[in-house]
């Protein structure tokens, strides 16, 4: 069974000769504009289901997704700048600091005196923090687990990949544009 038959007929690719996709312009490929409205509708309902499920999960344990996010990056990436761990979280130094005061009032992080820099500081998860970082994690695989089990091993080593490849390329795409907002042009 391929895996496009599993999805829902409001996010399938247009077939060709199907209804044109909004917004394609002359001399571009419909295929690939169809494509993108695909991806584009697809990714949108999975982060739109993940966002409530996220939600509804992980604020059980008393800490939002985003101070969840800032955890899960401190266990797995040991001590960082507030810097750094706002690079990682994309989001403005004084948001991540907010989100960081809120763990370290929790007891799940701890600032401490930068070793190379006595102007900086770094931030750790506590053990408290590790330990909440592993429960939440340890949930939402099993919930992973409920969904991969639907699917044999080759499309869920594909699905892995490719969902891999498509966030390194978002990645990469946003930190080439600096992760800042979009400039609007004036129309004319």
């Amino acid at each position: 069974m391929s895996l496009l038959s599993r999805t829902p007929a409001s996010i399938q690719r247009p077939r060709p000769g199907g209804r044109s996709v909004s917004g394609a312009r002359r001399g571009r490929d419909p295929a690939l504009d169809a494509d993108a409205a695909a991806l584009h509708r697809v990714l949108s309902e999975l982060k739109r289901v993940y966002q409530f499920r996220d939600r509804d999960r992980i604020c059980c344990h008393d800490i939002s997704v985003t101070q969840c996010w800032a955890l899960n990056a401190l266990v797995g990436g040991g001590s960082l700048t507030l810097n750094q761990l706002a690079a990682k979280l994309y989001l403005d130094k004084s948001t991540t600091n907010r989100v960081v005061n809120a763990l370290e009032r929790k007891g799940y992080v701890r600032r401490a005196r930068h070793p190379e820099d006595g102007r900086a500081v770094v931030l750790r998860a506590t053990a408290a923090g590790a330990r909440l970082q592993a429960r939440i994690e340890g949930e939402m695989l099993e919930t992973e687990r409920g969904l991969l089990s639907e699917f044999d091993a080759e499309v869920r080593g594909s699905m892995v990949q490719l969902i891999g490849r498509l966030v390194a390329a978002a990645g990469a795409r946003l930190e080439a544009g600096g992760g800042k907002c979009c400039v609007v042009e004036p129309s004319g």
